[in-house]
């Protein structure tokens, strides 16, 4: 009788991967890498009026989300923080329509408003009057770049995971990150309880519309959100979320004490550094013993609370490459190399084009690789 033999199949070990031809797999990129990507680039925001480098930081904002973000609920709220930076320059062109604060002789008259007297105790503002173009640009460029600093942030709010982003507080700040997650994912449940009713009546016959409609809308997604909420409070209650532990009074006085004075040195660090006639001492000085205040007390406070992770979210090369891309897009624009630094707040006399200086545009240029470098997000359903 032949003897044959049979070949064993050697189990998979984690460390394995799968051969996917030189391409990279997806997976979800760190949150933390996102935020201080999106902050970097926000940074770099603050440093310039130049609109056409804000008009190229929402082209790389736009571009980045394109690639990257998933079909999260979270992930598809980029358009209303664009309807909330179009809001933002709106306002601060009326507003400096409306309180006029006068006219040159060499700028460009548009119009002119009527003129409302104002009380005596409202001296030296005045509502109305001559309003110009040089006035409407200013504004409109001051506003263009509180906008792009609001699209930075919700850019981050729609790449990165708000409940991955909850894994990596410290213990203090767990509690008060739960309500921000809580709260963050109100309004995407809402509008999917809201879609899901209107899917409903739409395949039932003799539906109604318009405003007879509401009730048959508003009642049904009510009761799921408080179905949803009764469960999550029994979820959290199970997990012992909000329970003291073994803290003491002493020990929770002396970290909201570490807190209080560390968040005041950063402060204080913060309006040294900014504003140049301020002494030494209250700069780097004050803003690093600040941080050491916060870390000690963020320690301290997280010492009542364990937790555990399960698969915690790893920090590979692709993290450092998507954070350093942002960070070093800014500090291209603080370090003021190789290009004048007039050319990233243009006057406005004489009214003229501005230019578009090379180093800072790559600069932002080299904050949209990240596109490229992060890897590609993982298909709606996929397994984690």
């Amino acid at each position: 009788m032949s003897r044959t033999e049979s070949t064993a199949v050697r189990p998979p070990v984690s460390g394995d991967l799968p051969d996917t031809g030189g391409r990279r797999l997806p997976r979800t990129l760190h949150p933390v890498a996102w935020w201080l990507w999106a902050l970097a680039l926000a940074t770099a925001v603050s440093r310039t009026n130049n609109p056409l480098l804000l008009f190229l930081v929402l082209a790389v904002l736009g571009h980045v989300i394109s690639m990257r973000r998933t079909e999260a609920p979270w992930a598809r709220g980029f358009k209303y923080y664009l309807y909330l930076a179009l809001t933002v320059v709106a306002l601060r062109v009326v507003f400096r329509a409306v309180f006029a604060t006068g006219i040159t002789p060499r700028d460009h008259f548009l119009f002119s408003l009527p003129r409302i007297p104002t009380p005596d105790w409202y001296a030296g503002i005045e509502l109305g009057g001559p309003v110009s173009l040089e006035a409407l640009l200013s504004a409109a460029t001051d506003g263009l770049r509180l906008a792009c600093m609001l699209c930075c942030i919700g850019a981050a709010n729609t790449l990165a995971n708000p409940k991955r982003a909850l894994r990596v507080l410290p213990g203090a700040l767990y509690e008060l990150g739960v309500a921000v997650t809580v709260s963050l994912s109100v309004a995407p449940q809402l509008v999917q309880s809201v879609q899901r009713v209107h899917r409903a009546r739409r395949l039932r016959a003799g539906r109604t519309k318009g405003v007879r409609a509401l009730r048959g809308i508003a009642v049904p997604v009510l009761e799921d959100a408080l179905e949803r909420s009764l469960r999550l409070a029994a979820a959290m209650d199970s997990r012992g979320y909000g329970r003291a532990g073994s803290a003491t009074k002493r020990s929770r006085r002396l970290t909201g004490a570490l807190m209080l004075l560390g968040m005041c040195g950063l402060c204080t660090g913060a309006y040294g550094l900014l504003d140049a006639t301020a002494p030494k001492l209250i700069g780097l000085p004050a803003l690093a013993f600040g941080g050491v205040l916060c870390v000690a007390g963020l320690r301290l406070g997280g010492r009542r609370v364990t937790r555990t992770t399960y698969r915690p979210d790893p920090w590979r090369f692709e993290e450092w490459a998507v954070a350093g891309c942002g960070v070093l897009s800014a500090v291209l624009l603080f370090a003021g190399v190789g290009f004048d630094a007039a050319e990233l707040n243009p006057s406005i006399y004489p009214l003229s084009w501005p230019t578009l200086p090379m180093v800072p545009a790559a600069a932002v240029l080299l904050a949209g690789a990240a596109g490229f470098l992060a890897p590609p997000p993982r298909p709606a359903g996929g397994i984690r």
